[in-house]
């Protein structure tokens, strides 16, 4: 048995990559695949194998191109409306229509519109037409053998219908990319099996795991015009990996393995592509992907890509995608880039180049880059990305306020009409989301999580539209208002209520710890998940903890800190936390018992230019709608009875 290596290189990626390209060229090289031959209507974005020439004429005849009567040109002269001229139907004056071949001896056509039918054999014109007027002469369109396609064409429907024209029924094209997709993992159930044992009763258990890497990488691998292949996943056993490593690499181009490539004891990818080639890079400075592995197996390109879903996609952009446009004997198009301004601080790893995943947003003129979780294994971050933003090696981070280039994953014209929300969490705004997208107003509301305070300070940056805020004063028991003179005392803001929403325990079902008051929290064995400090919940929290003579520092787990309620109510199901403080809304989704303490004002806090924009015309529209109204009321714990209510902040108070 070979020897498993249990450390990872530190390979900058300029250097990775020129590893990986010596691998390659000591295997052989990377070639263009050989071709096939394929029907046209199975052609539209395929690749050229070879030049494409026309094997006849377009068209191959002369072709009255109007309605009417084909004549001889000269035969018309001096024909006028006041001095019309009359002809003889025969064989130089004959009626044609619109792609009728011309008669001999004829070449021109009389419009129908300038014809006047007098009897069945004599008609009258009054214009006259010059040589080839109104005719399509032979080969106007294609001349046989003239050069309708080039090689290394990417076929559109238009190339489809010249190929026709020109003469042919097929066309040959080089063979896509076969990718092998080998998932890895003794934990891995596919979502098939998942489902039916959910249908059988039998859920997912602790420690499991649905495998849905080889979705997210074979659509990325059509995407990039290869053929993937998904295998089923593979348990964490050195020879059955071997065992599905040779029969993939028998019939396939490409050979990826997901998972497995780091240096744990069950990691077997980086020693099974030695067995089989050879691993020119084990490890590369970027981030997130750095157990990543590039190397060649039975002299063909062989990649292992880490098993977290965000590592596994960028390294599978940052290396396969330029490999599979090669071997089609492409160039990988380049996306759009646009320069940005991050809207928080970004610290970095020095040695090594990070990959930050944003929204995009522009906001009073700016394009405002909001950072989404860096984590490597949180798959959202890859559905709510409009662009990658690269932070070289070397670098320390981003400042907020800091220009970024940023590599764009969506339309321009769709980030242009985005609304950039960024504030509280609440589980109405992911609904508004939606109910934007049905109205075809052609708006998108983007949120990124980060308190009440973090959205007044994004609001005072000129970081967003809007914030989500629900703060209260503890001196007034107002909601909002002073905290929007003290922190944007230059700003006009309206505060738009969007509802009044509960707050409570969210407990295991059926309250199994009988969880009731503030002071239960207190009691020993009970582990509490608390919000982030910033966050609307935290300062309700804190100020009903100070009006009961609570000692925070008395309740275990008062330091644990999670960002939305969501979060909250998905670490007391999974049993992590005892108990959270959030919004009924979250206890109904995940289907705990919720314990109501408090009722809270939810507002959105706009600059009044925002608000009165075209931009947010649909948003202001959407909140009267019955039909959005009732979706929220019906998350559980909300009155909507406000809804849309406006009040103007317009200066600031010195001690609000």
């Amino acid at each position: 048995m070979s020897k498993r290596r249990y450390y990872l290189e530190d390979r900058a990626l300029d250097e990775a990559i020129a590893r990986f390209e010596a691998a390659l060229a000591r295997a052989g090289g990377v070639h263009l695949l050989d071709s096939e031959t394929i029907p046209l209507a199975q052609a539209r974005g395929r690749i050229t194998a070879a030049p494409v020439w026309a094997a006849r004429s377009v068209p191959h005849y002369h072709a009255a191109a109007m309605d009417g009567i084909a004549v001889r040109a000269a035969a018309t002269a001096g024909a006028t409306e006041s001095s019309p001229l009359t002809l003889t139907l025969g064989e130089q004056v004959v009626w044609v229509d619109t792609g009728d071949p011309m008669p001999p001896g004829t070449d021109a056509v009389v419009m129908a519109e300038n014809v006047q039918v007098l009897d069945e054999t004599t008609v009258a014109i009054n214009a006259a037409v010059a040589p080839w007027q109104h005719v399509r002469p032979l080969g106007e369109d294609i001349v046989a053998t003239e050069l309708i396609v080039a090689e290394g064409a990417v076929l559109r429907p238009v190339d489809l219908g010249a190929i026709a024209a020109a003469g042919y029924a097929t066309v040959t094209v080089r063979r896509r990319p076969r990718v092998a997709i080998i998932p890895t993992g003794t934990e891995l159930i596919t979502p098939e099996a998942a489902a039916a044992r959910e249908a059988a009763g039998q859920p997912v258990q602790p420690g499991e795991i649905i495998e849905f890497n080889s979705l997210i990488l074979a659509g990325l691998v059509e995407e990039w015009g290869g053929i993937p292949t998904r295998l089923p996943p593979v348990p964490d056993r050195q020879e059955l990996l071997r065992a599905a490593v040779a029969e993939a690499l028998a019939n396939h181009d490409v050979l990826v393995i997901n998972a497995g490539s780091s240096a744990g004891s069950e990691d077997y990818t980086a020693s099974i592509i030695a067995e089989f080639g050879e691993v020119a890079v084990h490890g590369v400075a970027i981030r997130p992907g750095h157990p990543v592995i590039l190397g060649v197996a039975g002299g063909k390109p062989a990649f292992g890509l880490p098993g977290y879903p965000v590592s596994a996609a960028l390294t599978a952009e940052l290396f396969l995608r330029p490999l599979l446009y090669r071997l089609q004997g492409l160039t990988p198009p380049e996306r759009p880039k646009a320069t940005a301004y991050i809207s928080r601080k970004l610290l970095s790893p020095m040695g090594e180049d990070e990959f930050v995943r944003v929204t995009l947003g522009r906001v009073d003129g700016r394009l405002i880059a909001t950072p989404l979780s860096r984590g490597a294994g949180v798959v959202t971050s890859l559905i709510r990305a409009d662009a990658i933003a690269h932070i070289p090696r070397f670098s320390e981070g981003l400042h907020a306020g800091a220009e970024v280039t940023v590599e764009l994953l969506r339309p321009q014209a769709e980030i242009e009409s985005t609304i950039v929300a960024i504030g509280s969490h609440d589980l109405a705004l992911d609904l508004l989301a939606g109910y934007l997208q049905r109205t075809g107003a052609g708006r998108r509301l983007s949120s990124a999580n980060v308190g009440s305070f973090g959205g007044l300070m994004a609001l005072k940056r000129r970081d967003a539209h809007l914030a989500g805020v629900h703060l209260l004063d503890e001196e007034t028991g107002e909601y909002n208002v002073s905290y929007v003179r003290r922190y944007l005392p230059d700003e006009e803001i309206v505060l738009v209520h969007l509802a009044d929403r509960e707050q409570g325990f969210l407990v295991a079902p059926g309250n199994p710890l009988g969880l009731g008051t503030l002071a239960d929290l207190t009691r020993t064995g009970v582990r509490f998940v608390n919000r982030q400090r910033g966050s609307g919940t935290r300062v309700l929290l804190d100020y009903q903890l100070r009006q009961a003579g609570i000692d925070p520092s008395a309740i275990t787990g008062y330091e644990r800190e999670e960002y939305t309620h969501m979060a909250v109510a998905a670490a007391v199901q999974s049993g992590a936390a005892d108990v959270g403080l959030g919004i009924r809304a979250a206890a109904q989704a995940l289907g705990l018992t919720f314990i109501p303490l408090f009722s809270e004002q939810y507002d959105l806090a706009v600059p009044r230019r925002h608000w009165e924009s075209d931009l947010l015309a649909p948003l202001r529209q959407m909140l009267c709608e019955p039909a959005y109204r009732q979706a929220v009321a019906a998350l559980g714990g909300y009155d909507v009875t406000r809804m849309g209510e406006t009040v103007a902040v317009r200066h600031a108070s010195p001690h609000p």
